[in-house]
């Protein structure tokens, strides 16, 4: 039997085991800046923002059903907010009437929902006129933000550009930087644009360049990152407020998200493991949106330019590929899925 003594001392190592573990789990999290911007109507600006895709129907009309479908399934599935159409949304590739009547779409289907719709307005060849027209529908529409990639020029030709997009209205602009973009014009740009809330750092290596974006802005600027989200555990570690995959696992995403941001950098390094274990199943990527209902099984897509082929010249799966899609979701992350 033990000694009240000996119970005592057991009683204190297991105290200063808890404090330690959680000491250990602050300091795997940053500490958030004062300033970082919160919410648009209500809407956090942080946590997933995945980028939708553009589905298209067998006669390659865009596919208003498909489109929406994934603004219902963020809405389900507690993310906080959607994107489109950005690169990995083939958006070189629409017609100005296409991206008007989607955004339209989106936008409807979207309202009163608790996920932030952002949509893009970048255009093709320096279109300015063209860029801003596209932000004002969006305003006019209801949008909760816009986001664009630069145009091709000069340092001082992208911060005019931003400027006039960030004065065309009032919504929250999210900058997507890609090349070489620096972090000292980002900061200039944030410096100038009082619309200007998020970059989605894509330029360089996003990862050396965080703790530069955070600390040059005061916190106030929110950085989310892109290229797939295949780095998150580092991502969360080094200060990044938003992430932005493809649709199909977001609402996995946004848990392992919310994990961290509770103190629990085990159960979200786990719960991000499962994402990367998905991933490595045949077809799972080229059927995942399918078996989640969100597309249809005769959905289609265009070639998109700086994403590859993509699905747009895949083979078609068999009847039995599906199938084993769809038992693995079942089997590896029924529990976990929200949407």
């Amino acid at each position: 039997m033990l000694s009240k003594g000996t119970v005592a001392s057991m009683d204190r190592r297991m105290a200063l085991k808890s404090l330690s573990c959680a000491a250990a789990a602050a300091l795997m999290r940053p500490a958030l800046w004062a300033g970082t911007p919160a919410t648009v109507a209500g809407k956090p600006l942080r946590g997933l923002f995945p980028i939708g895709q553009t589905p298209f129907t067998p006669d390659d009309k865009l596919d208003f059903d498909g489109l929406t479908a994934q603004v219902r399934f963020c809405n389900r599935g507690g993310v906080p907010g959607f994107i489109w159409p950005q690169i990995a949304s083939g958006w070189s590739t629409l017609s100005a009437n296409e991206r008007f009547a989607g955004a339209e779409a989106l936008l409807a289907s979207g309202k009163g929902g608790r996920t932030a719709l952002a949509i893009g307005v970048q255009t093709q060849g320096n279109d300015l006129p063209g860029a801003i027209a596209f932000a004002k529908h969006a305003a006019n529409n209801g949008a909760d933000a816009i986001c664009s990639l630069p145009p091709l020029g000069t340092d001082a030709e992208v911060l005019a550009y931003y400027k006039a997009i960030g004065n065309a209205t009032e919504l929250p602009l999210f900058v997507q930087t890609i090349g070489d973009m620096s972090v000292d014009l980002v900061v200039q740009m944030f410096r100038a644009i009082p619309t200007m809330r998020v970059v989605k750092d894509e330029a360089g290596d996003p990862l050396q360049r965080v703790g530069e974006l955070r600390e040059k802005t005061g916190g106030k600027l929110a950085v989310f990152c892109g290229k797939g989200v295949r780095v998150m555990v580092d991502e969360m570690q080094l200060g990044f407020t938003g992430f932005c995959p493809v649709v199909a696992l977001a609402d996995v995403y946004q848990q392992a998200w919310e994990l961290y941001e509770q103190g629990k950098p085990r159960e979200a390094f786990d719960m991000f493991g499962r994402i990367l274990a998905f991933d490595s199943i045949t077809h799972a990527d080229q059927y995942l949106m399918v078996a989640r209902g969100i597309f249809n099984d005769d959905t289609r897509f265009r070639p998109t330019p700086g994403m590859g082929e993509g699905r747009a010249k895949q083979p078609p799966l068999t009847e039995a590929d599906k199938q084993a899609v769809r038992a693995a979701l079942h089997m590896y992350l029924q529990p976990y899925l929200r949407g």
